[in-house]
């Protein structure tokens, strides 16, 4: 090597046809017919004459890609010493382009963690009743903003809890401990799918992330009953709302039940409402035989609604309005954290106060079960009232009966009760009806 000279490469000019600069040792200039000057190696790896271009261009300056007189011949002093030792530069240079290709097809292959959550809501998620908005919304929220551009098989331990972690330091414990259920519950799609090999989520317990949640027992007392009556008045609510709280305690309705009944459901002249399958949280139809009290606030709710379908439709959409419509009308009545009202919410920040504390749309139907159980109505039948799945498998299994009369008679007698609240004074408690005698007149 050492022919060549930079000036004397620099002052090459292109020809009719593209000619050669020998440098020596194997090492050329290719000039072509537009002026393009590339580096040619000549070799011999076993026992092959090979002459091999190199991808980058001749250039004086390697910072701006190309490949000057120095490293050129470094390059080619490198090829040539390879193929002394039997390596043929072509074929390494093809294996390691072939291997690029296979890491890159991989690297393609692998889900990033928004990836997996839509390939999870489009394959679980939209089998849920709500077709998953609830999960879909904390997800968006919390856990996608942090780690979606992440590939799902490089989230570790860390990465989860970091998530779980800001929830909780905000103050949501329970949505933290959901937030965890739910990952764990994308991730096992992931893992028995070979999305990841491992679940990052294995390990966390709800200790260590939201603690254990106490189970609620709050039941409202025959007087909170009475004084909500007078409470209702001056709330300020929705008309739909308060028919909709006397509804609930009066049928043990759920709230989502509630919030998204088909008037087509309800026949008053029968005196029933059925709850869909795909609207029960067991995936169970349930049918509701309504007691005199129950119709007159539910008549009130089809004579409110102006929609042909739901009983509660959405303002801004089709189809039936949110649940936490309702929650946060109540919640927002029964004292603000701060002692003012939240933004763009209600003023009467302690219309629904109770002396019990706080209540929720759910302590009505846990309210109207133990009415109905102090009323004399057999656990089984309240069990049967409330839509609950039968958790021992055996009599699941074979013990069937719907027990239909017991459980009209029983939603009868608490709206007879409800009805003699309503209408008794506060000094005045009401006599207990006994449900065998109930039954049997």
């Amino acid at each position: 090597m050492g022919k060549l000279t930079v000036r004397g490469i620099e002052s090459a000019k292109p020809k009719k046809a593209a000619y050669h600069l020998a440098d020596g040792d194997g090492l050329r200039l290719r000039v072509s017919t537009d002026g393009t000057k590339s580096w040619q190696v000549k070799y011999t790896a076993n026992g092959k004459e090979t002459t091999v271009t190199l991808a980058r261009r001749y250039g004086a300056r390697t910072d701006d890609g190309h490949l000057s007189l120095e490293d050129a011949r470094f390059e080619a002093t490198a090829i040539r010493a390879k193929a002394r030792q039997g390596i043929d530069h072509q074929v390494e240079l093809a294996q390691r382009l072939a291997a690029e290709r296979k890491r890159h097809e991989a690297e393609q292959q692998r889900l990033t963690v928004r990836q997996l959550f839509a390939e999870w809501s489009a394959l679980d998620l939209v089998r849920r009743k709500d077709d998953g908005a609830e999960t879909k919304r904390g997800l968006e929220k919390d856990v996608l903003p942090k780690l979606g551009d992440r590939h799902a098989d490089s989230i570790k331990r860390a990465d989860i809890m970091s998530v779980l972690d800001t929830v909780k330091a905000r103050g949501a414990s329970r949505l933290a401990n959901r937030l965890l259920a739910e990952l764990r519950q994308m991730f096992s799609f992931a893992l028995v799918r070979e999305i990841v090999a491992v679940d990052p989520t294995t390990g966390i317990e709800k200790k260590h992330v939201g603690g254990q949640e106490e189970e609620r027992e709050r039941v409202l007392s025959e007087a909170e009953i009475r004084g909500l009556l007078v409470k209702l008045a001056k709330a300020n609510l929705l008309k739909t709302t308060q028919h909709a709280i006397w509804v609930m305690l009066a049928t043990l309705a759920r709230i989502g039940e509630l919030t998204r009944a088909r008037r087509a459901d309800i026949d008053l002249a029968a005196g029933t409402w059925i709850i869909p399958a795909d609207h029960s949280k067991n995936a169970k139809e349930h049918t509701i035989y309504l007691s005199e009290f129950a119709k007159t606030h539910m008549r009130a709710l089809l004579e409110l609604g102006g929609d042909e379908v739901w009983l509660f439709p959405a303002a801004r959409h089709d189809g039936p309005v949110c649940s936490k419509s309702i929650t946060k009308q109540i919640y927002d009545r029964q004292g603000a954290a701060s002692g003012t009202p939240l933004q763009h919410r209600s003023q009467h920040i302690d219309a629904l106060i109770l002396p019990g504390g706080r209540w929720t749309p759910h302590d009505l139907r846990r309210t109207g079960a133990t009415l109905m159980g102090e009323l004399g109505v057999h656990g089984d039948v309240i069990e049967k009232c409330l839509n609950h799945l039968e958790q021992n498998k055996i009599k699941r299994t074979y013990q069937r009966a719907v027990r239909q009369q017991e459980q009209a008679d029983a939603w009868r007698l608490l709206g007879a009760h409800l009805e003699l609240l309503m209408d008794t004074p506060s000094n005045v408690v009401p006599l207990r009806q006994d449900a065998a005698l109930s039954v049997a007149a």
